[in-house]
Parts: C-alpha cells; structure tokens; sequence
C-alpha cells in the first residue's frame, strides 16, 4: 500500500505538467511567402503576423452576420469566395433590410499588397477598412460596442481571443487585427498565367492567349500594371456619368477638382468570374468592357490621358484583339483561390 501511495506522489508533478501542456495552447505562426512574380509587400505584416488562431478568429468574424444591426450580413455575405469574393450578379452590394449602395463590391485578393483601398481610397491601412462596411448605415449597419459585448458573452470568441492575442483581450483593434489576418492570407497566385509567368507546369499559353498577353501588354497594362494587374492608382476611365447618383469618385476624399470621377484601377485576377464591371457593376460582360475602351468613352475634364491621344479617344481595338485580350484575361482566373478551404464559410 505504501508503494503505491509512493508511486501516486511520484507521479503527479507529471500529471500536473501534461495537464497544462493541454491546457496551454501554442498560436502557431502562419507562413506567408510572397510569390516570385509578385512586387514587395504594402502591409507592414510584423506589426500583425498571421497566426492560425488569429486567423481562425478573423474568419468567424468575416463570416458572423451577428456584427450587422440585422444579424445577416456579414462580410461574407457580399465578398462571395467563388466569385473572388464579390457580389455576384448584383450591381452594387446589398446589404441589411435590402439597402442599396451606390458601389459594386470589390474583390478581396492580395490586399497586403496595397496601401489603400475602396473605389475613393477613403481607407489607408487594412487594419482599419473593415470599420466602413461595418458601420455603414447601407452596408451592415454594425454599432461597435453592440459587437464587443455580443462577442464578451460568447464563450467562442473569449476562448479565440484568449488564444488568437497575448493580451487575450476582446477589443475593436484586436477585432480589426484578427480580420486582417485572414484578409492577408487570402491570396491569388496560381492562376494559369503564374504558372507561366514563373515557368511552372500548367503554365503554357495558346497562340491566342499569347497573342492576347502582348495586346494587353502594349494597350492596357499602362493601368494593369504588374503581375498583379493594377498600379493601384485612380483614374477616370471615361465612363458617362449616371446623373441619379453622381459618383464624384476620389474627390469624395481629397476634394481636389483634378479628382473629380476618379476610381481605383481594380486588379484583373479573376475578372472572368466577378461581373459585373466598373465601379458601379454597369457592365455585365468582358466583351462589353472591351466596347467601352474601343468605342464608348466619353470626353471630360479629368479623363485619364491615354484615353485621349491626338484627339482619339479610347483604344484601337479590333474584333480579333478583343477576343484574344479576353482569352488572355481568362489565365488569370485561379481555381486554387477560388476553392480553398481555408478561406470558405464551411
């Protein structure tokens, strides 16, 4: 009897450690690799390295209709993952009690490297867009401290929370932190056209695609710019002005008269999936797109210069350059990042 109480005592220092090895758990760094083809990062990503709790708490996030004053519509409700997250045949985003914006939901991919966004700019750090939809009395209507209690008395988020941040505290910035975790990891970078661009297998062009590439590359990678497929800047690309809206566009922010009805140039990966097109979601198909460039732009005071040279507006576009542009346009769509499970709700 006297062995075993012995043997008991021996063992339960190590009884105690397994048990809070269990207990403690280790937030595992994620590995973020940015691709040969692609340019330097924009997003400071030391200051909020991705985590897989802290990713795994921005996913709920993104997809917990609970942060809208209707309980429905979350992020993911219009960023659609097989659709490059974005609102698949709706012109511009719907969001609580059916409320129309004025703008077409943009894409999330790559966004650690851009350094602002929204069609206006009007947000410079990804730790901080997200506070836009959330509040937006058209978008999902949230209140921030209705969403901080809301996730004090749920025992999932106390439990990512405490595991996703040192602190362990439930906080906007924690909150912001943690979307922009997953919003990081959601990277597009195995379309046909990396593959080729990298020399990797799956990556060979047919003669349209190829001759497709070149066309692109000498009328409209002057805005496409990249292997991601936009310079990021804003431009007026000649659309007519819908006179029910008015969309001023970049001079909602600056209000500089020189940014009256410009847009960010948006990037092209995926572009075969995410209809409708321009700002406003007005164009339903790339052939139409293409329509616009070579016949429909119109003249204004802010018009971006190459589509205004010597006197000829838009592009020079032929029946074959289109169809071999859009061939082009199509390697960039990447099934990988259009199926990947990390990233889907279920």
């Amino acid at each position: 009897m006297l062995k075993i109480k012995y043997f008991l005592l021996l063992m339960l220092p190590l009884l105690w450690s397994c048990s809070n090895q269990e207990d403690e758990y280790v937030n595992v760094p994620l590995a973020f690799k940015v691709p040969s083809n692609f340019p330097d990062l924009a997003y400071n990503i030391a200051l909020n390295p991705p985590t897989e709790k802290g990713f795994e708490l921005g996913k709920k996030l993104f997809y917990d209709g609970r942060l809208a004053s209707d309980g429905v519509v979350s992020c993911g409700f219009c960023h659609i993952q097989a659709n490059a997250f974005t609102h698949h045949g709706h012109t511009v985003s719907h969001g609580v009690d059916n409320a129309q914006g004025t703008r077409n939901t943009p894409s999330i991919q790559n966004l650690a490297y851009q350094s602002i966004f929204m069609y206006d700019g009007a947000a410079d750090h990804l730790d901080l867009q997200p506070i836009i939809p959330l509040t937006s009395i058209i978008e999902m209507n949230g209140d921030l401290n209705a969403i901080l209690k809301m996730m004090k008395t749920d025992k999932e988020y106390q439990k990512l929370f405490g595991e996703a941040f040192d602190d362990g505290a439930i906080t906007t910035e924690n909150m912001l932190k943690a979307l922009s975790q997953f919003m990081v990891m959601i990277v597009s970078s195995n379309s046909k056209f990396d593959k080729y661009r990298r020399n990797e297998a799956g990556g060979t062009f047919t003669t349209d695609e190829l001759a497709g590439y070149d066309l692109f590359k000498s009328k409209c990678a002057s805005c496409h710019a990249t292997d991601l497929q936009t310079d990021n800047s804003f431009r007026n690309n000649g659309l007519a002005v819908n006179p029910l809206v008015n969309d001023v566009g970049r001079y909602k922010v600056t209000e500089l008269a020189s940014d009256n009805y410009k847009f960010k140039v948006p990037s092209l990966r995926n572009v075969e999936v995410s209809a409708p097109y321009m700002h406003d979601g007005r164009i339903g198909t790339l052939e139409s797109v293409l329509d616009h460039y070579e016949s429909g732009v119109v003249a204004s005071a802010t018009l971006d210069p190459i589509l205004n040279q010597n006197g000829k507006l838009g592009i020079t576009l032929s029946e074959t350059d289109k169809k071999q542009i859009i061939a082009f346009l199509k390697t960039l769509t990447d099934n990988q990042y259009l199926t990947d499970k990390r990233f889907s709700e279920y």
